[in-house]
């Protein structure tokens, strides 16, 4: 583990062939390993044992049943606006809509569905990006960037750094997202002298920051922010990936993020986003602003919201390691990930909440097929599976304050607060 840069010991130990580093803090002496670092244990089985274990057949694609599932999420998010369409004059009377909160709470219901079902979208072109979707490449690109643009995602620049993701993920150095801050970017915490250091992931360990920055109401005006603006905040500056000393963004050829043979890649993204506004300004032309509000607008940060919310829980956890140099290789990196459990949203999201271990392990796997791969893995992966069934918003709440940073230096670190 890492402390302070300018003073530091450090103490070597080997855990089934792997070589872990510890650094004792000289500004916070009673800086230890949490109980995630001190039980690690390497992965003692390799990739394709885990592939062995995994039914043959789960592998196989099936494209119409592929396009079945487009079908079925374009017609529920469909049928969702038509039944809006509705609201402000209660279905031609059937329903007295005249009140303005019963309106507000019907649009609200309408927003929250929706953001349910387009969410589902979003994933079938997430699985379009990786090959999940179809054995036909024209056919994924095709579907997954009509269906991204619809929701303003650049399908293309998102496909490049996601895959990038998962080639690196847990790699503190090369994973573009919710890479965790180090203890050199946080504040330094003034003690009182005598003060007594607070009991945090099971055993003693600094707080850093002052008070205000742990506040319970600080901290949920900030989980808030990151769910409205996380995504966006991603695609536009790279929040949460990776720094670099220009900008990276997923909208420019010239983004460090890319390689120049990409570059047309970046620009049918754009294109794809540039013909989205365009058909949304056409229909506040047409109507007004406030039409494509409700219709769209609402829901599209709802499927914002989801979006950052499964992906954040995926890959921030205190038991969840991240790596440095040698000490990081694929297996380890597919594995820095956790399944959670939404209840009935698991179906419209098509499981990709509690399947995600699977996922990140073999990513062009048809997505249809990761609950029968994850029953078959959890067996044969024991310890090295993670898992969450606690109700989600308390696992947000709970993760956003429990992860604040790594230690600057060591080759395995755990996620403190």
């Amino acid at each position: 583990m890492a402390p302070e840069a300018t003073t530091r010991q450090r103490r070597s130990s080997p855990v089934k062939g792997s070589q872990k580093t510890t650094f004792v803090s000289k500004r916070h002496p009673l800086t230890t390993s949490t109980p995630h670092y001190q039980n690690y244990e390497a992965p003692p089985f390799t990739l394709k044992e885990l592939r062995d274990c995994v039914p043959p057949e789960c592998f196989k694609h099936n494209t119409l049943l592929s396009l079945s599932y487009v079908a079925l999420d374009v017609t529920m998010a469909a049928g969702l606006f038509y039944l809006a369409t509705g609201i402000d004059n209660g279905w031609n009377g059937l329903v007295d809509t005249s009140s303005t909160a019963v309106r507000v709470a019907l649009w609200f219901l309408y927003s929250v569905v929706q953001g349910w079902v387009c969410t589902g979208i979003w994933v079938l072109a997430h699985e379009c990006g990786h090959g999940g979707f179809s054995a036909n490449t024209t056919l994924n690109h095709v579907v997954g960037w009509i269906l991204h643009s619809a929701l303003l995602v650049p399908y293309f620049s998102w496909k490049i750094t996601h895959s990038m993701h998962h080639k690196a993920c847990g790699n503190m150095d090369k994973d573009q997202v919710f890479v965790p801050k180090v203890r050199s970017r946080k504040p330094e915490r003034v003690r009182k002298e005598g003060e007594e250091i607070p009991e945090e992931h099971g055993q003693k360990e600094e707080e850093e920051g002052d008070m205000f920055e742990l506040a319970p109401i600080v901290e949920l005006f900030r989980v808030v922010r990151q769910q409205l603006f996380g995504w966006p905040a991603y695609i536009l500056f790279n929040a949460s990936g990776q720094k670099f000393k220009t900008w990276a963004s997923h909208f420019h050829t010239s983004s460090p993020i890319f390689a120049p043979h990409q570059a047309n890649q970046i620009i049918m993204s754009d294109i794809g986003l540039v013909i989205a506004f365009s058909v949304l300004g056409y229909f506040v032309h047409t109507y007004s602003f406030l039409t494509v509000l409700k219709f769209y607008i609402v829901p599209y940060l709802w499927v914002n919201h989801w979006l950052v919310m499964i992906t954040f829980l995926q890959h921030t956890d205190v038991r969840l390691p991240h790596y440095r140099g040698a000490e990081w290789d694929f297996l380890k990196g597919a594995l820095c990930t956790v399944d959670r459990d939404f209840g009935f949203l698991n179906y419209f999201f098509h499981h990709i909440t509690d399947t995600h271990v699977a996922h990140h392990l073999f990513s062009n796997m048809p997505f249809y097929n990761a609950e029968v791969a994850t029953a078959a893995l959890k067996e044969k992966l024991g310890k090295h599976y993670h898992y969450d069934n606690n109700p989600i918003f308390w696992s947000l709440y709970n993760s956003y304050r429990s992860c604040k940073f790594v230690e600057d230096e060591g080759d395995i670190v755990f996620y403190k607060r």
